[in-house]
């Protein structure tokens, strides 16, 4: 079996030793005689999973007994829906938008109200974080949104915005479980798993419980209010029964490797690794300013479209995947989460010497 380095987007890489237990359950999963794909959602063995996977995941991120944990499905798109129809009791939300994926939650929630951007970095291509220590926050506002990690560009909040009172809600797709978080200081902290916990197909919602009411914009549809899910504990539909099994296998993981404090160290090495060089670098460089690089995901140019185009095919003959930049960006992206060894980075970074010293 040859494995490669996948330095997917998403869904992305995921850790082999859980891939290889969900393998050996596949067909028989604990004496049942059947796989998780099989059982129904209601039988005892589900319902034991389902809550081991929320019990994992509330002791590795402190989760406060205020707060509820939901495993829902639409992936972050469907909560750019949700949260508005939810939360805008005022018809009022402001939005910090630093990139692609807060761009469109700012979008879909003007439908439902008034959405103010009351600080963005569209001006330089989404490659920084703007200064949100004093932003001009909406008296009436229901919440300020934020997307704290953003895949395409690269960014990361490193400290969170001064809402000045206002319920903070965040999208931590692509950096959920990375690093130690406070949870008493969002309103909702919400992420697809399919970056650093599963397999696409499931979203996690963890949400105060004050938040979670009847009194939602109407026509909300059931499916998409919090309380349907919350009075159901996740099970008021089908859920996404084998991506939750598999998320509940990484918490265990994180878990044993140390949990979110040795996650953080293990990140920050991998990224010092790649940034390091790139700092040098005569050939690459990175995209983003350097005080807002995020660990997970690290866009980089050699600034020569064609170069760059020989760059990803030639990593892939190497074992190395899934190197091409979105679109807006162009050039390379190295996504390095939880599960990517640091291996793989090193691998990566010395493809990229060989590359530099053949093509400059």
């Amino acid at each position: 079996m040859s494995r490669v380095y996948n330095f997917s987007a998403g869904p992305a890489v995921l850790p082999e030793c859980v891939l290889k237990s969900a393998a050996e359950e596949m067909l028989d999963y604990k004496g049942t005689g059947m796989s998780v794909m099989e059982m129904s959602h209601r039988s005892k063995a589900y319902d034991e999973i389902i809550k081991t996977a929320e019990a994992d995941l509330r002791e590795l991120m402190n989760i406060p007994d205020n707060y509820k944990v939901l495993f829902l499905q639409g992936g972050a798109s469907q909560q750019f829906a949700m949260i508005p129809m939810n939360l805008m009791k005022n018809k009022v939300a402001d939005y910090i938008v630093t990139g692609q994926w807060a761009k469109k939650a700012y979008q879909e929630a003007s439908k439902y109200g008034k959405v103010n951007k009351i600080a963005s970095s569209e001006d330089k291509t989404f490659s920084y974080i703007p200064d949100c220590s004093d932003l001009p926050i909406s008296e009436d506002a229901d919440y300020v949104y934020i997307c704290e990690n953003n895949t395409i560009y690269g960014t990361k909040f490193k400290e969170l915005p001064n809402t000045k009172g206002k319920l903070l809600v965040s999208d931590v797709s692509s950096c959920f479980l990375s690093e130690p978080v406070d949870v008493s200081k969002y309103g909702i902290i919400y992420g697809g798993v399919q970056k650093n916990i599963g397999p696409a197909g499931v979203v996690i919602v963890i949400i105060r419980e004050d938040l979670i009411t009847e009194d939602v914009l109407e026509y909300t549809p059931t499916m998409l209010k919090y309380k349907t899910h919350a009075d159901a504990g996740s099970l008021y539909n089908t859920p996404p029964a084998y991506g939750i099994y598999i998320c509940g296998k990484v918490f265990k993981w994180i878990k044993e490797m140390g949990g979110l404090e040795a996650m953080k160290e293990r990140n920050e090495k991998k990224a010092k690794i790649l940034y390091d060089f790139l700092d040098q670098s005569k050939l690459f460089k990175g995209t983003v300013e350097p005080k807002d690089r995020s660990l997970m995901n690290v866009p980089f140019v050699t600034g020569d479209a064609d170069l760059d185009a020989k760059f990803v095919k030639e990593a892939k003959a190497a074992g190395l995947e899934n190197l091409k930049g979105h679109r807006s960006v162009g050039g390379m992206r190295a996504s390095i989460y939880n599960a990517m060894p640091q291996e793989g980075v090193e691998a990566l970074v010395a493809f990229m010497k060989k590359f530099e010293e053949e093509n400059l």
